[in-house]
């Protein structure tokens, strides 16, 4: 009986993708949810890439590592669940700093510092910014982020010089793409140089393509400026749905009191003596008792040297002092000091920026030296030579 005998087919093994194209297609898959708008999906591929990283420990990896952390976190931010993320992402900051990635660190840092201020939780934020292991910045985006956050829990702490300097600094190493970022960094900086007494130039509304954006912090400025407040009222109303959207309506509500004072700056300037009663009329103060108001706001502007006057209780009235010389006193000391100092930590960041190659800073040897060196060194092979000969 004929058999058909089968041909033995040799199966090649299956051949395993790198670790490296496999997160990469993950990230290729992502992406493309996140643009089609299907956030379920894209949340779920996600939370399917992160459980197949956290397998992997490959240094060759934590580039795009990095990379599907943002979109991780993106694709629960768009769903609203970002709060479910926030062990997840606790966990994966402490593997990366054992495992020494430092750029997963400083994204995962962010991402959380994220988090924390979506919901509010800036005290936490801070304690985990204060714990964090400090190294040097590898990604000059993540850097802006950083001070970017650190800007507004500065805000926050009332600590407005620092949060100052780091919203001004994260504006300026922004990239000039990244335009929705540096009108944040910008909005929270003028507010911020508002709360400090400071009146922010015309040039920074100015800026191109930030003009419609900066809009309403622009007239916000003008009201601040001028010391009007029914102005400042009308303006936080007008644009109240825009400062809610930006997080800084709180923020807002501070300047009320700088607006009071800068309007009594410009009443002690104008007048040498006026009556209390005509300061609440000027200042548009709304209260039950507009004098009695009038008469504590004045007292505290003389207490914190706001403005240089008197007050005449008996009388009611407030008695502006002589304005003097500015150049006698030490302000243009301190302003000069204050730009010398800017400048100076400025190259002092240059500096450190700049990238050398290694012992460059050594002397690089002459063909001269380098052939007296050679003879040298076949010399002495010469006399090992002879004395290895000699002994023989």
């Amino acid at each position: 009986m004929e058999v058909d005998t089968a041909t033995s087919v040799t199966q090649a093994p299956a051949k395993h993708p790198l670790p490296e194209l496999e997160i990469y297609c993950y990230l290729l898959v992502l992406i493309f949810l996140i643009d089609q708008k299907k956030h379920i999906e894209a949340k779920a591929c996600s939370s399917a890439s992160i459980a197949r990283l956290k397998n992997l420990n490959r240094r060759t990896v934590d580039v795009l590592a990095s990379r599907l952390y943002s979109y991780y976190s993106l694709s629960y931010e768009l769903t609203g669940d970002l709060a479910e993320i926030r062990g997840s992402l606790l966990a994966l900051h402490r593997i990366a700093t054992l495992r020494h990635d430092e750029l997963g660190q400083e994204t995962l840092l962010n991402l959380l510092l994220r988090n924390y201020l979506h919901y509010n939780l800036y005290d936490q934020a801070e304690k985990l910014r204060s714990k964090a292991p400090r190294f040097e910045a590898h990604s000059n985006q993540q850097f802006c982020r950083y001070l970017f956050y650190l800007g507004k829990i500065r805000t926050i702490q009332l600590e407005y010089t620092d949060a100052k300097e780091s919203l001004l600094q994260a504006a300026r190493k922004a990239p000039a793409a990244a335009l929705a970022f540096r009108v944040q960094c910008n909005k929270w900086a003028v507010i911020v140089r508002l709360l400090l007494g400071e009146i922010p130039e015309r040039t920074v509304f100015m800026q191109k393509g930030m003009e419609s954006a900066l809009r309403p912090y622009f007239e916000l400025t003008n009201a601040v400026r001028i010391g009007d407040l029914e102005l400042f009222k009308s303006v936080a109303e007008k644009f109240s749905s825009t400062f809610s959207k930006d997080r800084t309506h709180n923020l807002i509500v501070r300047l009320r009191h700088n607006v009071i004072r800068t309007g009594l700056r410009n009443i002690s300037i104008s007048y040498s003596r006026i009556s209390l009663a005509d300061v609440a009329k000027k200042l548009r103060l709304d209260s039950a008792n507009p004098v009695a108001d009038a008469e504590s706001i004045v007292a505290k502007a003389i207490r914190d040297g706001a403005i240089d006057a008197t007050l005449d209780r008996a009388n009611g009235w407030m008695v502006s002092k002589e304005t003097g010389d500015i150049y006698s006193t030490n302000e243009p000391q301190l302003a000069f000091n204050s730009r010398i100092a800017f400048c100076l930590n400025m190259h002092n960041e240059a500096v450190r920026a700049l990238r050398f190659p290694p012992n460059s800073h050594k002397e690089k040897e002459s063909a001269e030296k380098r052939r007296e060196r050679q003879q040298q060194e076949q010399e002495l092979a010469k006399h090992i030579a002879e004395e290895d000969d000699d002994e023989f």
